[in-house]
């Protein structure tokens, strides 16, 4: 019953009767209220999403009832509230798969501490969205207790602090979204030594399951979500911009060969940015604009170039003033190399 102008107070509604019912979508309506209890009885859900409604509620214990509860959304509900004690509560959810938190628990502080001590909780956690909660802390420890993570949103928040290094040893995170928040520091080498985007056969070994329900998620350059309905096509990004990271780009980024979009801009790094990057065959958009680079655009970007197309790797790089320059002899250099490539290919392609 998704994407309706289905609008009520939501817990006047009696599920009690429902046993069987396994999938329950009330995304993108007008209910307000807050869940109702009989929603427990449903002891067959696999899936629920009331994302973009405006209910009013905190997580509830009785929860933990529904045993093959896999992906729950509910994001967008502004007024859900108590994190701490929403997160506790969940990590008793033994199959979740899925969680959708975003844009609830506004300008709360998410915990530091969720009991890492014996941790057992979202042990099949395979994706994670905080997003756009205006959430306060630090990127929290429990986090790296998450072995099946693969899909990690904490975009659009107020984080503090550095990026952990133990972020690496999560062995199927493969796609990193922290823009817009207020982290701070360098950025730690074991960052590009995460296994799902430096070796094919380790990313050919994770299964790729179908999702209780697709996810719909906003991609540069779409104006609407995407739709997925499994995780084997969600793209490998991360997302750090708009922080306030510094230092220089370690020559290890060039290790990630499945990343895809990459967006580093409106940092404060600085230094040169490292010839290594060319190594990024599968990258389809980079953004290093507004940060303090020094030195000429590396002369190994032609390579990159190549296999991914002139704007979207370097259109970015025309926002900073000081390779303003050096960006057109580079255009003059790169000249001779397309024509030489096109007449290849075109010759080719008559044979």
């Amino acid at each position: 019953m998704g994407s309706n102008n289905l609008t009520g107070d939501i817990s006047m509604l009696n599920f009690s009767r429902l046993g069987q019912l396994s999938k329950l979508d009330f995304r993108k309506n007008k209910f307000f209220g807050i869940l109702p209890r009989s929603l427990y009885s449903c002891k067959s859900l696999k899936a629920v999403r009331m994302s973009y409604n405006d209910l009013e509620f905190q997580i509830q214990p009785e929860i933990v009832s529904l045993k093959s509860l896999s992906f729950l959304s509910l994001g967008y509900n502004t007024r859900l509230t108590k994190v701490k004690e929403a997160m506790k509560i969940l990590m008793g959810c033994k199959r979740l798969v899925v969680l959708s938190l975003a844009s609830s628990f506004v300008g709360e502080e998410l915990p530091a501490d969720l009991g890492t001590v014996g941790f057992d909780g979202f042990q099949n956690l395979r994706v994670l969205d905080l997003s756009s909660c205006n959430l306060t802390g630090h990127i929290p420890l429990w986090l790296s207790k998450l072995k099946q993570l693969e899909i990690l949103d904490m975009s659009l928040n107020r984080f503090t602090g550095s990026i952990p290094s133990w972020m690496a040893t999560l062995p199927r995170l493969y796609s990193i979204s922290m823009e817009s928040n207020l982290l701070s520091g360098e950025l730690p080498k074991e960052l590009w030594t995460l296994p799902m985007l430096v070796s094919e056969q380790t990313a050919a070994k994770v299964a790729h399951n179908s999702l209780e329900l697709p996810i719909f998620y906003p991609i540069v350059n779409h104006t609407i979500p995407l739709q997925y309905n499994y995780l084997l096509y969600f793209p490998s990004v991360i997302y750090l911009n708009d922080n306030s990271l510094s230092g220089n780009i370690p020559s290890e980024i060039g290790q990630l060969q499945l990343l895809q979009p990459l967006d580093l801009s409106a940092n404060k790094f600085s230094g040169h940015i490292p010839d290594q990057i060319s190594n990024l065959k599968r990258m389809e958009e980079l953004d290093l604009s507004m940060s303090h680079f020094s030195g000429e655009i590396p002369a190994s970007f032609a390579s990159l170039i190549s296999y991914q197309g002139f704007w979207g790797v370097c259109g970015p790089l025309m926002l900073m003033k000081k390779w303003r320059h050096a960006y057109y002899r580079f255009l003059d250099n790169v000249q001779d190399r397309f024509h030489v490539m096109i007449a290849q290919r075109m010759a080719r392609m008559r044979e």
